[in-house]
C-alpha cells in the first residue's frame, strides 16, 4: 500500500509539473523509470515547461523531441505516423554492420547499381569496414550501404532480414525495412518514435557516436589508390551548441528528415523531424525553444 501511494504521488507530480508530457503513449515511456528511482528516494532532473509558452509551429509531418534522462516528451506532433525514413534508415544499417564486421575487416566492392548519394566506390575496390561505415554515416553513401549489405555472409537479403529482426527485438511495431540505404519502397517505413529508439541504441556505441559527430574525413582503399572525401551533410553539426549527430535523410517522397542528438550541460535531448520543408531550420528552432523554455528540476520526496 505504501508503495502504491508513493507511485500515485509521483505520477500526480509529473502530470502537474510537466505540461508538455504526452498523456497517452509518451507518458508510458517514463513510467518504467519510476520504481528504480523510488528506491533511491529521488528523481533525476525532470524538465518543466514555463507557463504560458507558445509551441513552435512546424511544417514537418511528424516530430518528436524527448528528454533522454527522464523519457519526458518535450514536443510532439503525430510521432507514430508511418513515413518514409529515407537515409535515417542507415542508422539501423550501421547497427547491423557493427554486429557483423570488425573495424579493420576488408570488404570488396562488387557491381553496384544504386541511385542517389554515393561516395564513389568502384568495382573491385577493397576498403576497410570502418571506412565504409564513415561513408555511410558521414556522407550518407548509398553505395556504402549496398557494399555493407552485399558482403554479409548470408547475403543482402539476410542483412535486411537482420535489420527487421533488430527492429522487432527493440519492440518497434511501426518500422519495416526493405533496403539498406533508405530508398523509397512501399514496405519501407518508420516513425519518429521508433527512430528515437533506434538512435538511442546507436548512440551508445562509441564507434557510431564518434563517426556521426565527425564533420569531415578522407578515407582510402586498402591499396591507397582510391580516396574518398566525406563531408557531413548535417549542417547543425559544429554550428549549433551541443549538437553531436546523428543522421540526415531525404527523398522526393520523404521530403527532409533529420535525427538530432543534443547534449547541453548534461541535459540530453533527441529530436526527430520527418517530412519537413526545412529540417535544419526547424530542428534548430526546436532546440532553441526547448533549452530556452524548459528548466530541469530535481525532484525529491519522503517515503
Amino acid at each position: 500500500m505504501k508503495i502504491n501511494l508513493l507511485y500515485l504521488s509521483l505520477l500526480s507530480f509529473i502530470l502537474i509539473s510537466t505540461s508538455a508530457i504526452s498523456l497517452n503513449s509518451g507518458f508510458r515511456d517514463i513510467i518504467p523509470n519510476i520504481y528504480p528511482i523510488a528506491k533511491t528516494q529521488a528523481f533525476s532532473d525532470i524538465p518543466v515547461l514555463k507557463e504560458g509558452v507558445n509551441y513552435p509551429i512546424l511544417s514537418a509531418q511528424s516530430v518528436l523531441a524527448v528528454d533522454l534522462i527522464s523519457g519526458v516528451y518535450l514536443y510532439e506532433k503525430d510521432p507514430q505516423k508511418t513515413l518514409f525514413p529515407a537515409s535515417t534508415t542507415k542508422i539501423m544499417t550501421a547497427l547491423v554492420s557493427l554486429d557483423t564486421y570488425s573495424s579493420d575487416q576488408v570488404l570488396k566492392v562488387g557491381k553496384i547499381n544504386i541511385v542517389g548519394q554515393k561516395m564513389g566506390l568502384v568495382w573491385g575496390e577493397e576498403i576497410k569496414f570502418i571506412d565504409l561505415l564513415k561513408g555511410l554515416l558521414i556522407y550518407s553513401s548509398n553505395d556504402a550501404a549496398e557494399v555493407l549489405a552485399n558482403n554479409h555472409p548470408g547475403g543482402r537479403e539476410l542483412f535486411i532480414a537482420l535489420m527487421n529482426k533488430k527492429a522487432k527485438d527493440l519492440g518497434l511495431n511501426n518500422t519495416h525495412f526493405s533496403n539498406p540505404s533508405g530508398l523509397d519502397e512501399f514496405n519501407h517505413y518508420s516513425t519518429a518514435r521508433d527512430l528515437i529508439t533506434i538512435s538511442k541504441v546507436a548512440m551508445k556505441d562509441p564507434v557510431f557516436s564518434k563517426i556521426v559527430g565527425t564533420k569531415e574525413e578522407l578515407v582510402k582503399s586498402v591499396n591507397g589508390k582510391m580516396s574518398h572525401k566525406l563531408v557531413n551533410i548535417n549542417k547543425l553539426l559544429g554550428s549549433v551548441d551541443g549538437v553531436l549527430g546523428v543522421k540526415t535523410g531525404w527523398t522526393e517522397n520523404a521530403r527532409e528528415n533529420l535525427v538530432t542528438y543534443i547534449d547541453r550541460n548534461g541535459k540530453k535531448v533527441m529530436i526527430v523531424v520527418l517530412g519537413s520543408s526545412d529540417r535544419f531550420g526547424e530542428t534548430k528552432e526546436l532546440i532553441d525553444w526547448i533549452y530556452s523554455n524548459y528548466s530541469w528540476e530535481k525532484v525529491t520526496y519522503s517515503p
